[in-house]
C-alpha cells in the first residue's frame, strides 16, 4: 500500500490497544523522507513505560503483518502527559471518570468548573464538583467550553 490514511491506521492499531486495556488518545501520521507514526495512549490507571513498550511491540507486529506503510518509518508511543488539554473527542472520552478543569463561557463572562467528569455526549458534559462537604452536579454545554484539561489527583 503506497498511501495510507490516518483513519486506516487507527483501524489497524485500535484492536491491539483494546486487547492491552489501553485507549488511543491520538494518532499522528507524518509521511515523508523521515516518516513518523506517533501514538498517544492512556488508561484509567495511567500509562507506564512498560505499557508504551508493549504497545510498540504489538502495533509493530500488526504493521509488519499488514504492511500498510511503504518504506521506513519511526513508531513513537507515549502517554499524553499529566495535566494535558482535552482537544479531541478521544481525549474527552478517555477523561470520563477523571478530574477535569473546564473553562466555560457564561454570557459575557468566563467561569471555571473543576471536578470529576461523569458523562459526555455530543452536546454536553456533566461534571461533579465539590463545595466543602457537598457534591454539585453541573451540566455544561459543549459549545460553551473554551478549554479543558485533566487535573492530577494528589
Amino acid at each position: 500500500m503506497n498511501t495510507v490514511s490516518t483513519e486506516q491506521l487507527i483501524e489497524l492499531v485500535q484492536p491491539s490497544l483494546r486487547h492491552l486495556g489501553l485507549d488511543l488518545v491520538d494518532l499522528q501520521w507524518r509521511p515523508g523522507r523521515s516518516s513518523v507514526l506517533r501514538l498517544v495512549i492512556d488508561s484509567a490507571q495511567g500509562v507506564s513505560l512498560d505499557d508504551c513498550e508493549r504497545v510498540s511491540h504489538a502495533v509493530g507486529a500488526v504493521l509488519d503483518a499488514y504492511d500498510p506503510i511503504a518504506g521506513r518509518y519511526a513508531l513513537e508511543v507515549s502517554s499524553p502527559g499529566a495535566e494535558r488539554p482535552l482537544r479531541t473527542e478521544l481525549e474527552w472520552q478517555s477523561a470520563v471518570g477523571r478530574r477535569v478543569n473546564v473553562r466555560v463561557r457564561s454570557g459575557d463572562a468566563e467561569m471555571i468548573i473543576e471536578g470529576r467528569l461523569l458523562h459526555l455526549d455530543d452536546s454536553s458534559v456533566e461534571v461533579e464538583a465539590r463545595d466543602r462537604n457537598r457534591r454539585r452536579l453541573t451540566t455544561l454545554f459543549r459549545a460553551d467550553v473554551i478549554a479543558a484539561r485533566i487535573v492530577v489527583d494528589i
